[in-house]
């Protein structure tokens, strides 16, 4: 039988606390990989089967979806340490397509957890369960919280709403984009971008550089 590997042992004991079973520790240690991937760097792409379950161990990575009639991509929620991509479960148990893209944000490194252990880890481990259970809560929220965003919020309120989860995924108040990759994010253009941000900047709430924004 194969031996746990003490690397992504430890990184499972420090990323992810809410897994708490030793035996799972070792579990996943014995059957996952780690990954690293560039900033820029595509990690799941629509239409392709999701072999492995990205669990995040560093950097940041932006979760998109493609509409159906126009093809253009909607931003849904940035994924940080310690998170995992609820979405992903979903087309793997059922065998689907993804209908989701998933970008590394900066450099990541994710330990990928093979498909056919995601379901039975399910029925086996309680710790498993609610780390699954907890990743779909999370990430409904967030869905939630776009979807007031999109419907009930100015532009300048959802463009500060995105630079804040943006921070936060990334874990730093600079953040390294340019108008035109927020506005992509935002189905905005990039021009309205480019005035809301200045008029941000002049209300004190962020900084503009070139390529960069630090949040105040």
């Amino acid at each position: 039988m194969d031996k746990a590997d003490p690397t992504i042992l430890s990184l499972v004991r420090e990323q992810f606390p809410m897994i708490t079973e030793s035996v799972l520790q070792e579990a996943i240690a014995k059957v996952a990989q780690v990954r690293t991937f560039k900033a820029g760097e595509i990690i799941m792409d629509f239409g392709n089967y999701i072999r492995m379950v990205p669990m995040v161990v560093k950097g940041s990575i932006k979760v998109v979806r493609e509409d159906d009639n126009s093809e253009r991509e909607i931003f849904l929620y940035f994924l940080g340490a310690g998170d995992t991509c609820s979405m992903s479960f979903s087309c793997c148990m059922m065998n689907k397509r993804s209908d989701i893209r998933t970008t590394a944000e900066d450099d990541a490194t994710v330990i990928g957890i093979p498909i056919k252990y995601v379901d039975e880890w399910m029925m086996k481990y309680p710790s498993w369960k609610n780390f699954i259970m907890s990743s779909y809560d999370s990430r409904m929220q967030e869905l939630v919280r776009t979807i007031d965003s999109i419907a009930f919020s100015n532009m300048d309120e959802r463009l500060l709403a995105y630079l804040n989860k943006k921070s936060e995924a990334q874990n730093s108040k600079l953040i390294q984009t340019t108008h035109q990759d927020i506005a992509h994010d935002l189905n905005a253009s990039r021009e309205a971008v480019s005035r809301l941000l200045k008029a941000l900047e002049q209300k004190g709430k962020i900084q503009l550089g070139r390529n960069k924004i630090q949040l105040l």
